[in-house]
Order: C-alpha cells, then sequence, then structure tokens
C-alpha cells in the first residue's frame, strides 16, 4: 500500500493510517453536533456543551450563536470575554484567548496552516496568545503563532501575520501599526450580550 505521495507503506503504518481515520470521523461527528449546539439561542446552554467538549470559559464568557471551533481542547478562553457570531477558532495548537477580550463578527483565528515549500505540503502548528482587554474587528484573520498585546485593536479585515504590540492599533493587509491606544488603566467590562444571539 501507497501513501498519497506514493511512498510505500509499512503495515504498522497502514494501520496508524486507519486509526487516525476513525479518530477524524470521530472528531468531525463532533464539530458537526457542536455546529448544531451553535443554533440554540441561550448562551448558557452553549457554554455548558463547549465547556463539556472541552473548551476553558471563564466566568461570565459569551460565545454567541454560529461561533465554530476546532479542537476545543487546545482552547482557552478568558472572563468576561465576548466571541461574536461566525467566528472560527482553531484549537490545533494551544489558542488562549485573554479576559475581558472583545472578538467581533466573522473573526477567523488559526493556530495551523500549510508548509507551502515542503514536499507534502504537511501541516504546522504554532500557538496563539491573545492577552486581556484586546478588541478584534469583525471579519480580522490572525495566523499561527502570533502574539497580541494586551489593550491592542485589531481594525476590521487586518491580517495579523505578525506580534501585535500591548496597546497598539494595527489595521490593513498585512496588518501594521496605525495608532496607539491613550489609555493604559483598563480595567472595564464588556457590556451585556443580547439575549438570543
Amino acid at each position: 500500500m501507497k501513501d498519497r505521495m506514493g511512498r510505500e507503506l509499512s503495515t504498522q503504518q497502514v494501520m496508524q493510517k486507519g486509526t487516525n481515520r476513525i479518530l477524524w470521523v470521530m472528531l468531525d461527528l463532533e464539530l458537526m453536533l457542536l455546529r448544531w449546539i451553535g443554533h440554540i439561542p441561550f448562551h448558557s446552554i452553549r457554554n455548558l456543551f463547549y465547556a463539556l467538549a472541552g473548551i476553558k470559559i471563564g466566568r461570565g464568557a459569551t460565545l454567541h450563536m454560529w461561533a465554530n471551533f476546532n479542537y476545543l481542547a487546545n482552547i482557552e478562553i478568558g472572563e468576561g470575554t465576548i466571541v461574536g457570531d461566525h467566528a472560527f477558532i482553531d484549537g490545533r495548537a494551544k489558542v488562549k484567548i485573554g479576559n475581558h477580550v472583545d472578538i467581533a463578527s466573522s473573526v477567523m483565528i488559526w493556530s495551523g496552516k500549510h508548509d507551502y515549500e515542503s514536499e507534502d505540503f504537511h501541516p504546522v502548528f504554532s500557538p496563539v496568545m491573545i492577552e486581556d482587554y484586546v478588541f478584534i474587528g469583525p471579519r480580522v484573520i490572525i495566523q499561527p503563532g502570533v502574539t497580541i498585546g494586551k489593550g491592542a485593536i485589531v481594525a476590521a479585515g487586518a491580517v495579523v501575520s505578525k506580534d501585535v504590540p500591548a496597546y497598539a492599533i494595527v489595521g490593513g493587509v498585512p496588518a501594521k501599526a496605525i495608532g496607539e491606544r491613550k489609555l493604559k488603566d483598563l480595567h472595564y467590562r464588556l457590556g451585556w450580550a443580547r439575549l438570543f444571539q
């Protein structure tokens, strides 16, 4: 038997690939069920199911309807953080989101990508860290391995491929510094999450 690159596989490798395929099917089934859970219009019920599936969710955090996740056990969301509708968080490597972070709608946070220089285009993974009091605007894409510093603001539609310093304001493709947040003593709490979202 051969792999997709045409290399011969040992019996042990074939068995391992078979086991991996079964695990992938089970993971896909779990993710499908969680997508259905994402349609439940009550934050507390969704949070309960997400926590049971492995996401570490801080007190008062809100995950809006239709948020999607991959590898939930590697995802940690801090206290009072809001994750907007249709956001996607890829937990193939560790993704840690701090306290009182505001993540707008349709944000994508990726912890894995393909090595386009490799012969087999294999995946590579790097953790993502988003520190406290960060605001991430709608439709932002955060690449693997990025750290976004405390209090930073990422403007709508930005693609973040490099670390963002604390209190920096970044925007564009790729994201670049466009300003700095003046207030550094951050201690606010995000507003009340809408009931049926």
